[in-house]
């Protein structure tokens, strides 16, 4: 079977993120605000790692997820940095996290499906769906923990209020993590699951050699 390492047409929300990051770029640097510019041409190549990787170790990524990878970094590195977003809404942060916790759970639930798949082995669904959701809390955890030496080190302030920010990002990462391990427990049950499960659908349909089926 022929494995194409992802969709050859880039999703329009991807190309509307290149070129908001593009004009950004430009009128950073047409205003001196460097800074700007740096970011955004940052941002726009981090946007570029995903499939550039994709084409490298052979996995197809559906447009989703791509799509998904790139409005993170937009609005994490971008819009929350240099448009200031992390001080002027105080949910942003709260989104931020549950969305990559959510991310990191169908990660876990995907990694979890490769081992058992890969071997022929059976998991109940609930077993996947508890590997899933330590993954992602580990991530976090381990987020906090990278946020913490930066404090420490550099005398930073991206705990903001200190544990009480550490622990809503942890609390928060916790309900995004059950939410995308429960997509996992809910393919494995044939369930609908709506969005994040056909996420996990499409990523199987795509790369059925990694689980075993192909």
């Amino acid at each position: 079977m022929d494995h194409k390492p992802q969709d050859r047409r880039p999703p329009i929300i991807l190309y509307l993120t290149w070129v908001i990051l593009i004009g950004a770029a430009v009128i950073g640097f047409m205003t001196d605000a460097f800074s700007v510019t740096f970011v955004a041409v940052g941002t726009l190549l981090l946007s570029l790692v995903p499939m550039w990787l994709g084409e490298k170790i052979g996995v197809a990524l559906p447009t989703a997820f791509v799509s998904a990878i790139a409005a993170f970094l937009c609005a994490t590195l971008f819009l929350g940095e240099v448009g200031d977003f992390y001080e002027r809404y105080w949910w942003w942060d709260v989104v931020l996290h549950g969305g990559s916790a959510i991310g990191f759970g169908l990660v876990g639930s995907l990694l979890m499906l490769m081992l058992v798949r890969g071997e022929r082995l059976t998991a109940a669904p609930i077993t996947v769906a508890f590997f899933a959701f330590c993954f992602a809390v580990t991530v976090g955890a381990l987020w906090e923990i990278w946020e913490f030496t930066l404090d420490q080190l550099f005398g930073l302030n991206t705990q903001k209020s200190g544990l009480v920010d550490t622990m809503w990002d942890l609390i928060v990462d916790a309900i995004g993590a059950l939410i995308g391990a429960s997509a996992g427990w809910a393919y494995l049950k044939g369930r609908e699951g709506g969005p994040l499960v056909g996420a996990i659908r499409a990523f199987i349909a795509k790369n059925r050699r990694l689980f075993g089926d192909g």
